[in-house]
């Protein structure tokens, strides 16, 4: 075991990929000689040549694009999109031929294309480089979202990840690329996608999330225990597609539940899962599902972003409406 920050695990990931499979390439802007503008390709560009590892222009439809092209003839591309804000360039080749290409060759063709990406808030960015655009990514169908939220779930589920054959978005938040270290084994090894994990177990309340706010809400869980609240917390790790089964198992045992996200409110992941358990368990459920987010609004200016972004006081004041409901 080595003790790793989520990039390191990130980079590790990548390079057991390259090495394993000569078909794996890593493209985009700067990942090459300068390692990514986080450093998360650092040292790849050296050990397997501008081959498998190399820049390109700054265009994202143009990274899109040769991924595209590159899965057509037996590549494994993982592109980087240097900040996720930067999709709407690129949302063609991922949400409208990506996802759509094993549909519509009637399951000739496979997508085996892992985009990574850097994105959430909380680092004081300029405008477009914190924005939490995941919920696009998810109403879209034959993507798979992937977003962890620890050093150990970045590479297996990474790993899992490249080694599929459909696309996946894979985001990293910004604020937990070194956030703290863990425990990371040093082999290769999978986690898999679309299956949640309980991070913390509880039986009077379930808090589901993901990314960065899977911290804040285990730190709310921790204060909400000191005031005789045992809170169960369930990271989602996968928002496309859910893992409903984990979902409606913690709501059985609780009978209550919240869904935190760091993104707007609107149509976005939080509601998904919250109409899944009213689908499924609403007769399991002792008061309503509320979701602590974001406001509807523009990301705001770094300025502002501390008082705008969702945290652990939010998700205890929103956890206490449902426990005395």
């Amino acid at each position: 075991m080595a003790q790793m920050t989520m990039i390191q695990a990130i980079t590790d990931a990548l390079r057991i990929e390259l090495r394993n499979d000569p078909k794996t390439l890593i493209f985009g802007e700067d990942v090459g000689v300068n390692g990514g503008v986080f450093r998360a390709t650092e040292g790849l560009h050296k050990e397997f040549g501008e081959e498998r590892v190399f820049d390109t222009p700054l265009a994202e439809s143009g990274i899109g694009g040769l991924s595209i092209g590159l899965a057509l003839t037996g590549y494994r591309p993982i592109p980087e999109i240097q900040f996720f804000g930067f999709v709407f360039e690129v949302m063609d080749s991922i949400a409208g031929q990506m996802s759509r290409m094993r549909y519509r060759s009637g399951g000739r063709y496979n997508m085996p294309i892992t985009v990574r990406s850097p994105f959430g808030g909380g680092v004081h960015t300029p405008e477009l480089h914190s924005d939490s655009l995941e919920g696009l990514m998810a109403q879209t169908p034959g993507l798979k979202v992937v977003v962890p939220s620890t050093p150990y779930d970045a590479k297996g589920l990474l790993i899992s990840a490249i080694r599929d054959n459909d696309p996946v978005v894979f985001l990293e938040h910004l604020k937990l690329y070194r956030a703290f270290r863990q425990e990371v084994p040093e082999e290769e090894y999978t986690i898999p996608l679309g299956k949640a994990d309980v991070k913390r177990e509880g039986t009077d309340l379930s808090i589901f999330t993901y990314g960065a706010m899977v911290h804040e809400s285990l730190k709310a869980a921790e204060e909400l225990e000191k005031e005789g609240h045992s809170v169960e917390v369930v990271d989602l790790r996968t928002i496309s597609p859910l893992d409903i089964e984990t979902i409606i198992a913690s709501v059985e045992k609780t009978g209550r539940a919240i869904v935190v996200q760091e993104a707007q409110k609107q149509a976005g992941v939080a509601a998904t899962v919250v109409a899944e358990i009213n689908d499924r368990a609403i007769l399991s459920l002792e008061a309503p599902v509320l979701r602590v987010t974001a406001a509807d609004t523009v990301y705001p200016f770094s300025q502002a972003e501390s008082v705008w972004l969702p945290n652990y006081k939010d998700v205890i004041e929103t956890a206490k409406k449902v426990l005395t409901f």
